[in-house]
């Protein structure tokens, strides 16, 4: 399994229209055939020193392998949504991961 998980920072945090843009952005991504698995979520209320939760949005997207997500990467509709919704954020940090 390739599991790929994404966090999005808005520039404008405080902004309902481009959290719901941003949001509807997300949900489209879980249609591409390569995607296994799609979860998108906000930040959880823990709080702890070593928990993150500086980020808007999460998304995480589970594969069956690396070439399912170089599919990802090239689909239409993920383009689509980097073209529609980059403007929308601030920063974007990527982890990848293989099941150890």
């Amino acid at each position: 399994m390739f599991v790929h998980s994404v966090y999005f920072w808005l520039k404008e945090k405080d902004n309902t229209e481009a959290q719901q843009a941003l949001l509807a952005g997300l949900k489209t991504l879980e249609s591409i055939e390569a995607v296994h698995t799609a979860y998108v979520g906000v930040p959880a209320e823990t709080r702890r020193p070593v928990i993150d939760h500086s980020y808007d949005f999460s998304l995480v997207l589970v594969f069956t392998d690396q070439a399912a997500h170089d599919i990802y990467q090239e689909h239409p509709v993920h383009l689509k949504f980097v073209e529609n919704c980059a403007h929308l954020w601030d920063r974007v940090q990527i982890y990848d991961a293989v099941l150890a």
